[in-house]
This record gives C-alpha cells, structure tokens and sequence, in this order.
C-alpha cells in the first residue's frame, strides 16, 4: 500500500516491560514523524473534521502549520477552541469525531488527528512554554464553576477569554476530575493534567479543593457571595453495580473506587495510606474504556491473571479499539459472551470464585447492538479474588437533593432545556456527563464552551 494512505505508526512500549510499571504505553511522534503524517493532509475546503468535533478546533489550520514546522503556532491555534490539547490528543475518541469524516480515510486511513494534536502539545512542553496566549478584558463579574474535570475546565476557560472572574469548586484534593481520578498513569500522565490546568490558573482562574457543594456549601450560598451564574460539571462519578448476590463481599470494588485508589490516591506505593486489596486473579466485569483501564491497572499491581467479563462479543465491546489491542496485548484475558450471577465468598468473607451464564447474541436492541441471550443449563464457576465492577456510572445525586427547584431525570442526571446547559434553576447551567451521563472528555468540553457562550450572552 502507499505510504501516504497509512498513519505513521506511533512507537508503544514493549508490552512486557509496560505492563509491569504505570509508564505511559504510546510514545508519542517526533518532530519528522508529525511533518510526515502532517503532510498527508488533504487540507480540505470544507473541513469535515472541524464540523465532527464537539469544540470545533480548526483542524486543518493547525495541521498547516505542522507541515510548515510551525509548532508552536499549530498550539495556539489548538488553544484558540481547546485548552486541553495534550488530554485530548491522548484520550479523545477521534477515530468515531473527527477521523472518522476525514477524507483521507476515502483511500486508505485517515490523518492521525489526535497524533498530532498530542505531538503540538508536548512540544509545546518541551520547549519549556508553560502558557497560550491571550489577552483578557475584565468585566468585574463573578461565575462559579462546580467541578474541575473536562467541562468545568473547557467553561472556565472560555469565560476567562470573555473577561469573567472565575472560581472553580472542586470536591476532592486536587484538580482534574476523572483526567485525574480515573484515567491511569499509563493512558493519560498526570503531569500532563497539571500542566494544562496550571495554564488557567496562571492566567487568573481561582480553584478551592476539598470543597463539596451541597455539603460544604449551597448553590445559594454561591449566589449570595457574588457570582452572577453557576456552572455545574460535577459528571458522573456514582458506579452502577449488577444487584447480584456477593456484591458486599471483601474484594469487590467499583471501578470508580478502584481507580481512584490508584490514580489519586497511589494506593500501589506502599507507603501511601489508602491501601487497595490485590491478589493473583482479578475480574473485571464490563466492556468500556473505564474496564480496561481497571483491567490493565490490575496487570500493573502484581495480579498474575485479569480477566475481563463481557456479556456480549467482543465485536461489540464499546472500548476505544486502541484500547483493547493494547490490553490484549498486555496479556488480559478476555472472556466473552459471559455474565455473572452471583459472586462466591468464603468463610470469611472474601471473594472466592464469581459463578456466571454463557450467553449468545440475539437481534439487534435499542442500542443499536445484537442484544445477549442466557443460554440456558450453561452455568458455571471460577475462582476469582477480586471483582471489579465496570458497568457504568450516574451523576452523584448531592446537588439535586440539596436544591429541590433543580430538575433531574429518572437517572439522576440534570435537565437541560437546550445545548446551551441552562437548567431549571435561574442563572444555573450545566453540562458535561452529569447531563448526559457517562460520556467522552471531548464531549463534555463542547458542552461547557456551549454553556460559557450562553452564559456570557444572558449575563451581558
């Protein structure tokens, strides 16, 4: 095949050595490897790629400048549309947004977007640059933001360039939500969460940690300290369990927890408080990015078997493709067409072994997938250790129950009666995954840039 119609390759580490340490697996182009896929760039009139991303970063602008080694004014294109140009470039869907319409992709693959994305960013980095800039015009209002992960840091960024003063309220002890909590080492360096959060800081956003609106303070006692509108991007951070007997027992964790144990808390340090339980076979029940982080995490901790449990085939696992030949290849077992009915303790209340059902596909469900089918008489058991549950988040229900004129759906996620975010409540918005539900990074930046717009045009 002809060059041009293929990706230059992205170096990985080699899966043996990685899946022993937390280093991050892909490596990232050099200066001559974002030159030579740069420059299979069509630069196309009609910018399909603009249009499929949800913050509308001018794609083929900056892959121009690629090409014309212009590195540094490829990043403050990027940063024009996006302040997280080294998150998303690593852990953006882009093969279902922006690749996926890439014309390239008509005869052969398309542009290696979110490559050079993350190649413009870390360049940026290494060359010691700590800021994009921009000028900023004050208008003496204040707006709170509830929330520090993607949506709350796309909206805050936003207002700033509007001329707003902007605080963002944050729950935990440091900044980032799931980029922080729930995206392994291995995927997504923290050290690159920092930097891009510490640009907004450094151009004038106030961030106060260990601060859990609806406890610690009230929507109300937002308003009445000053801000004139309120942002909430609290995502989905409340995990879903299966309701099946044994979930109780020593050993069993949600993905959410378990995560957090070991992004955030760096439970795998043995000298760090929060500890995490570990023994020789780990299952991971579920298909999503967020099972195969838990899943590769495990690998990493010392397990010797990780087992993912899918109740479907793995035709139709919905994580990133990336993800899963990165998993495969460090040595995860993948049992598919399996689902489990009860999780097995022993005497003292560990989990011993979890008992499941082979299922097969039937027709095509609402979502579009072939829906799973028990296969009755296929029961059976394994022995298992630990169990980690990946079958999906909701948004934390504080907010809402601490005030009552907040409208939420059935699922506990927040109405909002347009794209703008604008909720029930007056000069409240929200967006990001505590409206949709668990959902992409990218997505929820499009969501809290759609909300700053709209906040700033009701406020001025």
């Amino acid at each position: 095949m002809n060059k041009s119609l293929v990706k230059v390759s992205m170096p990985v580490l080699d899966p043996l050595i990685r899946n022993q340490n937390f280093m991050e697996v892909e490596q990232g182009y050099t200066p001559y490897d974002a030159v030579l896929e740069a420059n299979r760039c069509l630069e196309c009139k009609h910018m399909p790629c603009v249009n499929a991303c949800p913050v509308e970063i001018n794609i083929p602008g900056f892959i121009h400048e690629i090409k014309e080694k212009n590195f540094d004014k490829a990043y403050q294109i990027i940063t024009n549309d996006s302040m997280l140009p080294a998150v998303c470039g690593r852990v953006c869907p882009q093969e279902s947004q922006c690749e996926s319409v890439c014309v390239r992709s008509i005869k052969g693959e398309s542009v290696g977007i979110g490559r050079l994305e993350r190649f413009v960013a870390d360049y940026h980095y290494e060359q010691e640059h700590s800021t994009c800039d921009f000028d900023i015009h004050k208008n003496d209002m204040k707006v709170a933001i509830v929330g520090s992960g993607p949506a709350g840091l796309s909206c805050a960024c936003e207002l700033l360039k509007r001329g707003y003063d902007v605080t963002i309220y944050e729950a935990l002890h440091a900044p980032g939500g799931v980029l922080t909590y729930g995206i392994p080492a291995f995927r997504l360096p923290k050290s690159i969460v920092s930097k891009e959060i510490n640009n907004l800081i450094e151009h004038g956003v106030v961030l106060k940690t260990n601060t859990v609106i609806g406890k610690t303070l009230y929507l109300e006692d937002l308003f009445e300290d000053g801000f004139k509108a309120i942002f909430i991007a609290t995502g989905a951070g409340l995990p879903q369990f299966l309701n099946i007997e044994g979930e109780t027992l020593n050993g069993v964790y949600s993905a959410n927890e378990f995560l957090t144990r070991v992004n955030l808390m760096k439970a795998y340090e043995k000298d760090q408080a929060t500890p995490i339980y570990k023994d020789e076979i780990v299952s991971v029940v579920g298909g999503g990015n967020v099972a195969m982080d838990a899943a590769r995490s495990a690998l990493r901790l010392g397990a010797k078997q990780v087992h993912i449990i899918y109740r479907r085939s793995i035709d139709e696992l919905p994580a990133r493709k990336a993800e899963i030949e990165h998993a495969l290849e460090e040595g995860i077992i993948f049992d598919m067409l399996t689902n489990p009915v009860e999780i097995i303790g022993d005497s003292y209340g560990f989990v011993k072994a979890m008992k499941c059902v082979k299922m097969k596909l039937g027709e095509l469900d609402q979502s579009g997938r072939r829906r799973p089918i028990e296969i009755e008489g296929s029961e059976f058991e394994f022995k298992t250790d630990v169990v980690i549950i990946a079958v999906g988040t909701t948004p934390n229900p504080l907010i809402s129950k601490t005030s009552p004129d907040l409208d939420i759906n059935h699922k506990g996620c927040i109405i909002t009666i347009d794209e703008t975010g604008i909720t029930s409540k007056a000069f409240v918005f929200a967006g990001g995954d505590a409206v949709t539900g668990a959902a992409t990074v990218i997505e929820a930046m499009g969501a809290g840039k759609k909300s700053a717009v709209a906040i700033d045009q009701i406020l001025s």
